[in-house]
């Protein structure tokens, strides 16, 4: 699959971009755009677990989001004060939850009565990504893939997440600005943003 994305938008010459031109010296153009160009051979074999990988800035969301318009999972809407396992899909059984749950590392059962928003930023992220899993398809695709937590909790989830999807013959991208993803997550293949390679 070849890629070629251009995002553009344009510049209001508003009085405070103005200022900023001449406290900066930037040109000021009439619009302002950026383009990635490249090649993504991800249809020539099968994978399952894939990372777009860059720093901040680079175009990773922007890149994932041409890519995978329908497969982004979106931030959930989670219950004040039900249960964890509650907020699942209603025709998911309670064994499928709870497997899931453990699947993905969060392997609490006092977490899986509490609330969304009671749980650890840690237990919030392993929960995000057993309900997007839940309800997505084949695909998922999770942007800022283990930004909000520690590395200790990245490096379980990642691997336990890459063993989950490649167990249920399902495929998982993750964008993330880590690098030290790559051992952790183990995909199967890479696209490195910042230097275009894959």
């Amino acid at each position: 699959m070849r890629a070629e994305i251009t995002v553009s938008a344009p510049v209001h010459k508003t009085a405070r971009v103005l200022q900023l031109q001449g406290l900066f010296d930037v040109l000021v153009e009439e619009r302002l755009s950026n383009s990635w160009a490249m090649d993504l051979p991800i249809e020539d074999r099968p994978w399952s677990a894939g990372m777009v990988v860059g720093p901040s800035g680079a175009g990773k969301t922007t890149i994932a989001r041409h890519l995978w318009p329908d497969h982004i999972a979106s931030p959930h809407t989670w219950s004040d004060d039900r249960s964890l396992v509650d907020d699942f899909p209603a025709d998911m059984s309670i064994k499928d939850i709870v497997a899931l749950l453990g699947a993905v590392g969060l392997s609490s059962p006092p977490a899986w009565l509490r609330p969304y928003r009671t749980l650890s930023n840690g237990e919030a992220f392993r929960a995000s990504i057993a309900r997007a899993l839940a309800q997505s398809g084949d695909l998922v695709v999770i942007d800022e893939f283990t930004s909000v937590v520690d590395r200790q909790v990245a490096r379980v989830a990642s691997h336990t997440i890459q063993k989950t999807v490649r167990r249920s013959g399902r495929q998982f991208v993750a964008v993330t600005c880590h690098y030290d993803m790559l051992e952790w997550l183990q995909p199967d293949w890479v696209l490195d943003v910042s230097t275009g390679s894959f």
